[in-house]
């Protein structure tokens, strides 16, 4: 596996785990990453770069991370690690015109009308706890441009499959039935 695929599926990895996880991996690496460096760990990304400079983790030598992440309970993340499996890169295609515009939409009308609530569309779109944090971070005290980085690092990390249809759906499923009226209706009078 190339070093460029191999950061890829690193990267992967950190934004699938939750904030529990990562907790759990810094405590199981304590023989290896001393406590100190271990409180500055805010990210998977991180926790494995130090691994990497411990000699603990390379593209060819990934056993060590894989027994930690079985230990966290994510066998599914230790397999693809193992596996090497390219599919746990985003897909990068692009969506075609019509869904772009559609969801360009959808974004512009749930920044509008989100608010606090955007956590809980964020898990509901399958987000890792990272993810949601470093999003929080971005944007502290500017809900509308979480509510638009939230979307955008959806629509990243769905690649050519984000549908409308799929942020309409989990908006009813948090009980953001008033927002996704206001996509559908704001879709409906574009003719979309």
């Amino acid at each position: 596996m190339s070093d460029l695929r191999f950061n890829a599926l690193l990267l992967y990895i950190s934004d699938q785990l939750t904030a529990d996880q990562l907790v759990k991996l810094k405590f199981l690496v304590g023989d290896v990453v001393g406590k100190r460096e271990q409180e500055k760990v805010q990210t998977g990304h991180r926790l494995f770069q130090l691994l990497s400079e411990r000699g603990r983790l390379s593209a060819g030598n990934t056993a060590y991370l894989a027994d930690l992440l079985r230990q966290v309970q994510r066998h599914d993340l230790a397999e693809k690690l193992e596996a090497g499996d390219s599919r746990a890169e985003p897909v990068q295609d692009e969506l075609d015109d019509a869904e772009k515009a559609k969801l360009d939409i959808a974004t512009e009308v749930i920044a509008e009308n989100l608010g606090k609530s955007w956590r809980k569309l964020g898990r509901k779109l399958r987000l890792g706890g990272v993810k949601l944090e470093s999003i929080a971070n971005r944007h502290p005290t500017d809900l509308e441009e979480t509510a638009v980085e939230l979307l955008k690092e959806w629509r990243k990390s769905q690649g050519a499959g984000a549908r409308t249809d799929e942020l309409i759906r989990a908006l009813r499923d948090c009980q953001f039935n008033l927002t996704a009226d206001k996509v559908e209706e704001a879709l409906h009078s574009q003719g979309l």
